[in-house]
């Protein structure tokens, strides 16, 4: 067992490392603000059996990273860093890119220096494909260059710039991991920038129609939560030393349509809900931006980090499929007890 710290833990992400580090009986120090996360992500993923019978300890921090004290605090006796606090999403970052860019650099760095004043063991920290902006090439690799498409992509490069600096400036040795379409339980199906997947099954759970933006036959790279959680585990406990800060793309390395998807989930969604059989989608114009093909190439971290997914995104739907429908039976259920509460 050894003594991590999760920024960003009640996050999509964030809480699912969570829950895979309390399996394996480690320690961990979670630190949040809750701009983004939420506490029912922390409950669920302390009360899963996994969690419970794994035997790790957590402890909770208040606070956000862009507060160097706040990061201080969080880094004491910790050996392993996954950083994972972001303001995550391509539309908000375009609406708003002061704050994006607030919390994506100035606390990534915040993170960096109390990690280096605490003599932490390695730094994990979150990138993203949208670093590759519109490079032709599929799949992708970890040298494809392309044009940046918006101030979250401009963030999630400097992070990478400023790893391999303070690699290089300081011995703090730091691992990018460049997401792909990551989806899992706990993903928030709400709110304007929610995304592909779990706003989908939300509207087939409710009897609404999805819109499929262009034809459908725009394809992505769609990696269940677990790959994301084994990735960073490998990265952090990799015994490597080199002048450089290296990044590696984590995803499944298999291209799936948007057509596919939402076939693969109306079938998935048809065993609790028969009448979602019926289900077909709207299809809208083409969104601005938009790469119409995206996939990774995982040989660099297959080779160098021993990294495979153990969940196709077959499996995964599965496993995601029944949590939000158990979830969206308790939260119907809450709120026909709130109803009924109220009438009384």
């Amino acid at each position: 067992p050894r003594t991590w710290l999760v920024t960003g833990v009640a996050g999509f992400i964030g809480s699912n490392l969570l829950e895979e580090l309390l399996a394996l009986g480690q320690h961990v120090v979670g630190l949040d603000d809750f701009s983004t996360g939420y506490q029912a992500n922390l409950d669920d993923a302390l009360a899963s059996p996994p969690a419970v019978q794994g035997g790790g300890t957590f402890r909770f921090i208040k606070g956000d990273i862009r507060d160097i004290a706040s990061c201080r605090k969080a880094m004491k006796g910790i050996d392993f860093v996954l950083h994972h606090a972001a303001m995550g999403s391509v539309p908000r970052s375009i609406d708003d890119p002061v704050t994006t860019n607030s919390v994506n650099v100035d606390g990534f760095l915040s993170v960096m220096l109390a990690a280096r004043e605490a003599n932490v063991t390695s730094v994990v920290y979150a990138s993203s494909c949208a670093v590759y902006g519109d490079s032709p090439m599929c799949p992708l690799t970890e040298d494809a260059t392309g044009s940046l498409l918006s101030p979250y992509a401009a963030t999630k490069l400097a992070n990478e710039i400023y790893a391999d600096v303070f690699q290089r400036t300081y011995g703090l040795q730091l691992v990018g991991l460049r997401y792909f379409n990551i989806f899992g339980p706990r993903q928030d199906p709400n709110g304007a920038y929610a995304a592909v997947i779990p706003r989908w099954i939300d509207k087939l759970l409710n009897g609404k129609t999805c819109e499929i933006l262009g034809d459908g036959e725009t394809s992505r790279d769609f990696c269940h939560v677990a790959n994301v959680a084994k990735a960073n585990i490998l990265a952090a406990t990799s015994d490597r030393s080199i002048g450089h800060s290296p990044v590696y793309n984590v995803g499944c390395g298999k291209e799936t349509t948007l057509n596919e998807l939402f076939r693969m989930i109306r079938l998935g969604l048809v065993g609790f809900q028969p009448s979602i059989s019926a289900s077909q989608p709207k299809y809208g114009p083409f969104r601005d931006g938009d790469i119409r093909r995206s996939a990774a190439d995982i040989s660099k971290i297959q080779q160098q980090l021993d990294y495979e997914p153990t969940h196709t995104i077959a499996q995964g739907l599965g496993q995601a499929l029944e949590w939000y429908v158990e979830h969206s039976a308790k939260s119907a259920s809450t709120e026909q007890e709130r109803v009924v509460a109220a009438a009384r």
